[in-house]
């Protein structure tokens, strides 16, 4: 036999995981949208196209610290992350990089069967670091909490919520059907039939080839004539976030899409919202409805005429709320996914549950000075 004719083996590439920045990350962009393409459990909350929207308009730094994991060329897990004071001023600590616009913190990581070793990787790499972890906004059914503990981690919690989430029926009349609140939606058509009473209804779905710049702009008229627009906190207030807002609700192809749904009385928008699709889940990012007409729910109808295009139209498999709790969808979107906030130590590292009292103090007094705010607005 020829000697040149003999087959090779194929020597795989174990990960390792380094520390890179969003600006260097920004020069691999076919790598990191092929992570977000291939992630298990793939949201858009570290995909390029948000960390872009968020450096681009003054959110995130350029040079904003992210443990990447590879294998030769191939992006296979990702963590942008922040070293700071921990909770109440204690120490140094790092925390997986977070903002009022994104849902969770999970870690982007390859699925199949490279993901548990890419996922020790970065575990590897996060304990290089030293530094004990203050890590919000983790869903549970991920797996990190899990790899962390193989590496002997020790972990303490200091919040969790129940967020919202719907997955999607054979059909809407079998989403109805199985509904476990049957009274809640017998008030969602009845506040339906005063609407129509009060003018000509119309729902409008605009998706990726859509006029998604006009959709975004009369969301951010609507938002901020609402409390939002009055607290100073809608995104129409601040040129920087008017900025992000149009850059992320874009249009344009990628693992990431967005979507805006509106619903209109007598043709002005009453209810907006704007989405991301990633991997199947439509993410609800932001929603607004006018508040002159709250005894007719307008805000609630529009998710109800979500669920219904979501079973028609079938443009995901789950709806996402990204609330951090939500009394008003809890009645309409069966299911729920666990976010906690966590703090984590490496072996040898101090004690998470010292950390994690004060962070509870901390959460604790942000709480207490919402909910103040909330009963405020409500006067």
């Amino acid at each position: 036999m020829n000697a040149h004719a003999i087959p090779l083996p194929t020597i795989a590439l174990a990960p390792t995981c380094g520390l890179t920045t969003l600006a260097r990350l920004s020069r691999e962009p076919a790598a990191w949208d092929a992570l977000v393409a291939r992630a298990a459990g793939p949201t858009p909350d570290y995909a390029r196209r948000v960390l872009e929207a968020h450096r681009d308009h003054g959110l995130a730094p350029a040079d904003l610290s992210c443990l990447a994991v590879r294998a030769g060329p191939d992006l296979l897990a990702l963590l942008p992350f922040r070293i700071g004071r921990g909770p109440l001023g204690l120490g140094r600590i790092a925390r997986p990089f977070a903002s009022p616009y994104l849902t969770v913190t999970a870690p982007l990581v390859v699925a199949g069967p490279e993901g548990a070793p890419a996922l020790a990787a970065l575990v590897a790499g996060m304990r290089a670091l030293g530094l004990a972890w203050w890590w919000p906004l983790l869903p549970t059914e991920g797996p990190v909490l899990a790899a962390l503990a193989r590496d002997s981690w020790s972990i303490a919690e200091v919040s969790g919520f129940s967020r919202p989430v719907l997955d999607r029926r054979a059909s809407h009349d079998a989403f109805l059907r199985e509904h476990p609140h049957k009274g809640r939606l017998k008030d969602l058509r009845r506040r339906r039939r005063r609407l129509d009473e009060a003018g000509t209804v119309t729902v409008e779905a605009v998706g990726p080839d859509g006029n998604l710049v006009g959709a975004v702009e009369e969301f951010l008229t609507l938002e901020q004539r609402g409390w939002k627009g009055r607290a100073g906190t809608a995104l129409a207030c601040r040129p920087e976030t008017v900025g992000f807002a149009k850059t992320l609700f874009r249009a344009g192809d990628g693992p990431v899409t967005a979507r805006a749904d509106l619903l209109r009385l007598d043709g002005r928008v009453v209810a907006a919202s704007l989405a991301l699709v990633c991997g199947g889940t439509a993410t609800l990012l932001k929603t607004a409805y006018d508040e002159d007409l709250r005894a007719l729910a307008p805000g609630v109808l529009l998710e109800a005429e979500i669920v219904r295009a979501l079973h028609e139209t079938r443009f995901a498999d789950r709806l996402d709320s990204a609330t951090l709790a939500s009394a008003v969808l809890d009645d309409l979107y069966p299911e729920r996914t666990r976010i906690v906030g966590i703090v984590v130590s490496p072996p040898g590292g101090p004690s998470p549950e010292r950390i994690a009292v004060r962070a509870r103090r901390q959460h604790a007094a942000k709480a207490w000075i919402k909910a103040r705010l909330t009963r405020l607005r409500g006067r």
